[in-house]
């Protein structure tokens, strides 16, 4: 497994700990549509249906873990957790967080970004 990957999971590990810890229920990890949509945890918490972009980098990286989830990768997001409603018939609130991790060997830092972003009708 590539290096970038393996980074990838244990920030999605760390992730979801960390929503654990904070009270969410996990449902999802990995989720993907017949492979073409990817959602990387979905989890409830207060009634509310919670898709969880995770971006991780390293410290030091020339770009921060938020600024990777532009408006493609947030349309994608979307396009996928519209899948995941539909597939399973959920009719509910419904928000779009990110878990920035910043990876460093011995101390990590980890930022939850509540309501990051929201559904767009349309991607231009």
């Amino acid at each position: 497994m590539a290096e970038h990957n393996i980074l990838g999971r244990k920030g999605e590990d760390m992730a979801a700990e960390y929503l654990q810890e904070q009270g969410y229920c996990i449902l999802e990890r990995n989720w993907t549509n017949k492979g073409r949509k990817e959602l990387d945890i979905i989890a409830t918490k207060d009634d509310v249906c919670v898709f969880v972009e995770v971006k991780t980098r390293r410290q030091g990286s020339a770009t921060t873990p938020i600024e990777a989830v532009d408006a493609r990768k947030q349309h994608r997001i979307c396009l996928a957790a519209d899948s995941y409603l539909k597939n399973y018939r959920i009719d509910c609130r419904c928000r779009f967080d990110v878990v920035c991790i910043v990876y460093n060997d011995e101390a990590s830092r980890i930022e939850h970004v509540e309501d990051a972003f929201r559904a767009r009708p349309k991607y231009y």
